[in-house]
């Protein structure tokens, strides 16, 4: 099975006073890059929260949000003083920079400061918050498997779309075999047509040596190796779907190589169908390699 990157759960809880609600998302990405935003006041939160997530997938940019809100009094708003001691300073330095510049800055207010991240939390007065932090990480888990239900089902989805566009590829590619006897043929008529015009001309051109010199040009436009190529990218490339995830690395470096061969096949073809069956796989090839994007 494979599984997308792309992804999104979201739950509501409650407990010990307080209420919360959680939003996963997950869109793709060459690694795994892990965005929380969730209450720094709930000691081994994050921590914990990076080290699930981690363990779950390997690719894609994954943002965690969690708001929690009290529900009595002992819970009401406070400030966290090393949260606002930091921001502080940051607002220090940004105003000594502006003023070496000569700029002009408006004052903040004491609201402004207050709206940042962290700086007003619920809760933030709570000496120990292991018990609620345990209850937070038991509710997750129902979020996390739903987000990784998510990336299957769209993952079994890219994988019917991956496979429909590798029949297609295959099927041109045995397209293109069976016109390199015709287009052997036809480029050796016109081999022969331009070899009577240059005797024509030049007379006392060597026969031998244009001999040699068709029988090199010959050479350098076969295909077959670009079509055998062609056909054992195929049978990687099912092979690693078969696997299953993580593969997209895999699979779009196979793209890459199924493109090169799809390009040479064209710059060698001198024959019109043989050029049209290499657009076409061209055209194939890129919307293949669009879907593995998305592939974990």
């Amino acid at each position: 099975m494979i599984h997308s990157m792309t992804a999104f759960a979201t739950a509501k809880g409650a407990h010990l006073g307080h209420s919360w609600v959680w939003e996963l998302r997950g869109v793709n990405g060459k690694g795994l890059d892990l965005r929380l935003r969730v209450p720094d006041w709930i000691d081994g939160l994050e921590p914990a929260l990076r080290a699930k997530l981690g363990q779950a997938m390997t690719r894609g940019n994954v943002a965690l949000s969690l708001r929690v809100t009290s529900e009595d009094a002992s819970g009401q708003m406070a400030v966290n003083p090393d949260r606002l001691e930091d921001v502080l300073r940051a607002m220090a330095l940004v105003e000594d920079r502006a003023m070496a510049c000569g700029l002009s800055l408006a004052p903040g207010t004491a609201a402004d400061i207050l709206s940042l991240r962290g700086v007003l939390e619920a809760g933030a007065g709570e000496s120990d918050t292991s018990a609620l932090c345990a209850a937070l990480l038991a509710d997750f888990d129902p979020v996390l498997n739903d987000f990784l239900a998510m990336r299957a089902s769209e993952g079994a989805a890219l994988a019917q779309v991956l496979r429909a566009q590798l029949d297609e590829i295959s099927r041109l590619t045995t397209a293109a075999r069976s016109l390199l006897e015709s287009r052997s043929a036809d480029v050796a008529r016109a081999h022969q047509n331009a070899l009577l015009r240059l005797r024509d001309a030049m007379p006392d051109l060597d026969p031998a040596r244009l001999a040699q010199e068709l029988a090199l040009l010959a050479v350098k436009l076969d295909v077959t190796e670009e079509l055998d190529r062609l056909t054992a990218h195929i049978t990687a490339t099912r092979s690693l779907l078969d696997a299953g995830s993580p593969l997209g690395r895999k699979i779009d470096f196979l793209t890459q190589e199924f493109n090169r061969e799809a390009n040479t096949l064209c710059s060698k073809a001198q024959h019109t169908s043989l050029t049209e069956i290499g657009l076409n796989l061209k055209t194939v090839i890129d919307q293949m390699r669009e879907q593995v994007q998305n592939v974990e």
